[in-house]
């Protein structure tokens, strides 16, 4: 690993090592072509573009989503040319970005990316769809692109974000940034710039103003600002593209200089997880992406699709049990933080309510994480049954698995126990597109959206390349 250290007096050796870093990305962007993506990166991403859309509508719901549109009505600023999915809204790109965003990430329901090096923890990297997809579509629109440029752009940002935020020192989470914010500003950028038509130097210079755009922290997991990090990453990356366009002026190395992204956010980088490695492969054909199967934290998942199996082999009851006892490696109590858990937004990154909620409905989706739901007597109390410890063996494993180790003590005596790595929708158990068509419908549902209107949407997703325009799909995702 080629990481570069934090220490000012080495500024040569630092610029060195990392010298081009930026322009190389840049490079990427606008040197790829339609061509250049693999069949099998087509088919994932098509997944993951029908989860973002699902993800949208049933965001649009949230308290978060009447709160971004009464905020973006206030403005006054007119109709735009841009949909903000799940309601009437036409307004400029900047804003359809963020509050799609937003309600993309408004039940932190979406994709995650896989880390590849073991320091580099799983799950805790970025959510690639929701600051990418947002940008390319509102730039799409505006722009009247085909879906098939729509298509690269929001590759181009996924594969982007997804290599800067495995470059990045481990510190930068750790620490307390919001990758997702902080790194899919760039994705957004990336998108935006392709979609824009930006040469060689305006999109060095988006990238740029990306980078002094770029913020979220983590403290704010379980509110509302998490989605908010990811809406506003999307609205960063086409301002920051809108302004290079117009010739605002930047630096052209943000991400390897001496004050620039790598260091001031992170302390260091391994400048070998982007050189000779953008499409080289592409992350979303390895180590791929996740597609969650529960509205929660994706480090909840492993457990949750072992708890699951548990239940239904077992006939387990909540009324039988006397303790459960789940036990991860030390970074995932960094991200659960919610052990009491008092609101939906708590219950996304409470491992005891996870586990709660699963024993006593044997399901965990849209309908279960509510603040009702979370407060019930019942849901309460097994949650005070469940033990969310640090296990020296998951710790041993890598931070770069989710491995979960579930103990159930029951009344009668028995000790039922499993362990999992990864869980339902990861690469090592994918979901299917019949199976993401079946979250969408349930996101739509959730939205109040029809049953015909919806299917409609997953048919156009699973040709999204052939579409022509973006028109047709998005007025089916308008009221």
């Amino acid at each position: 690993m080629n990481m570069i250290v934090d220490n000012a007096s080495d500024a040569k050796a630092w610029q060195e090592v990392g010298d081009g870093l930026t322009a190389e990305v840049a490079d990427f962007v606008l040197g790829t072509s339609v061509a250049d993506l693999p069949e099998v990166v087509v088919e994932t991403g098509r997944k993951s573009i029908l989860d973002g859309l699902g993800l949208a509508l049933s965001g649009s719901v949230a308290a978060s989503g009447g709160i971004v549109r009464a905020h973006l009505d206030s403005l006054g600023l007119g109709a735009g040319p841009a949909t903000v999915i799940g309601s009437a809204m036409r307004v400029a790109p900047r804003f359809a970005a963020f509050a799609n965003g937003v309600g993309i990430h408004a039940d932190d329901y979406d994709d995650t990316q896989l880390a590849v090096a073991p320091d580099r923890v799983y799950g805790l990297l970025t959510h690639p769809t929701a600051p990418a997809l947002p940008a390319a579509l509102a730039l799409g629109e505006a722009k009247g692109a085909s879906a098939v440029d729509v298509m690269l752009a929001y590759h181009l940002g996924v594969e982007v974000e997804c290599k800067i935020a495995e470059a990045i020192n481990p510190r930068h989470y750790q620490t307390g940034f919001h990758a997702t914010a902080t790194c899919g500003t760039f994705a957004a950028a990336a998108a935006a710039g392709r979609l824009m038509g930006l040469d060689r130097d305006a999109m060095l210079r988006a990238l740029s103003i990306a980078g002094s755009q770029s913020a979220g922290l983590r403290e704010n997991f379980g509110t509302m600002t998490k989605p908010f990090h990811a809406g506003r990453s999307s609205e960063s990356g086409v301002v920051a593209a809108d302004f290079a366009s117009r010739g605002w002026s930047a630096s052209s190395n943000i991400l390897e200089a001496m004050r620039g992204f790598f260091r001031a956010a992170g302390g260091g980088y391994d400048a070998g997880a982007i050189r000779g490695k953008l499409g080289k492969p592409w992350t979303f054909e390895d180590p791929g992406v996740s597609i969650k199967p529960h509205p929660s934290g994706s480090l909840t998942h492993p457990g949750m699709t072992e708890m699951l199996r548990l239940i239904r082999e077992n006939g387990i009851t909540a009324d039988q049990v006397v303790r459960v006892r789940v036990g991860t490696n030390s970074n995932m109590p960094n991200a659960l933080i919610h052990h009491r858990p008092t609101n939906e937004l708590q219950a996304k990154f409470s491992f005891e309510f996870c586990m709660a909620i699963l024993l006593i409905e044997g399901r965990g989706g849209l309908p279960e994480f509510t603040d009702e739901v979370v407060n019930r007597p019942d849901v309460q109390a097994i949650i005070e049954k469940v033990d969310f410890v640090v296990d020296e063996r998951a710790e041993a494993a890598g931070y770069h698995k989710m491995t979960t180790y579930i103990d159930i003590e029951l009344a009668d005596g028995r000790t039922v126990s499993g362990v999992a790595d990864f869980g339902k929708g990861s690469p090592a158990n994918p979901m299917s597109y019949d199976e993401v068509a079946g979250k969408f419908h349930e996101c739509a549902e959730f939205a109040g959206w029809d049953r015909a209107r919806a299917e409609r949407v997953v048919s156009m997703v699973a040709e999204f390349e052939n579409l022509g325009s973006l028109e047709q799909l998005m007025a089916e995702l308008r009221k």
